[in-house]
């Protein structure tokens, strides 16, 4: 089984741990649960687009915690595509538009994976798995 990581529960797996889903800590904590954890190259540029916007904060080199936060076991960067990219567009519908989300949705339906995430617009979306 594959799991996507929201972008929310990638930085809350490193940052705020508390912040997630006793399922979701469980899964992520015990690699036997899974074959491959995923991460959406859209990603760390959230993330940075957060510290930018002065959203979160961090007390280390940013560049270190991205790196440490990429060292997770069994964890592959899904880089975005041409047609990765495309295929963002044309969700079916109804979908939100926000573009991270497209992508992130996007990619799992790729790389037929579940997305851990608490989003709720994600959660309720029937064209990709979710779990949170």
């Amino acid at each position: 089984m594959k799991y996507l990581l929201d972008t929310h529960t990638w930085i809350w797996w490193h940052m705020h741990p508390q912040n997630l889903s006793h399922k979701v800590k469980v899964l992520i904590g015990n690699t036997s649960k899974y074959d491959e954890l995923l991460l959406s190259a859209i990603s760390p540029w959230e993330f940075s687009k957060l510290l930018e916007k002065g959203r979160i904060g961090i007390s280390c080199d940013l560049e270190d915690w991205i790196h440490e936060a990429l060292d997770l076991p069994k964890l592959r960067l899904v880089h975005l595509s041409p047609i990765l990219a495309f295929r963002s567009t044309i969700l079916p519908q109804p979908f939100h538009d926000d573009p991270a989300d497209q992508i992130i949705v996007a990619t799992a339906r790729e790389e037929n994976a579940t997305i851990l995430t608490k989003d709720q617009s994600i959660l309720k979306y029937k064209h990709v798995r979710s779990l949170w």
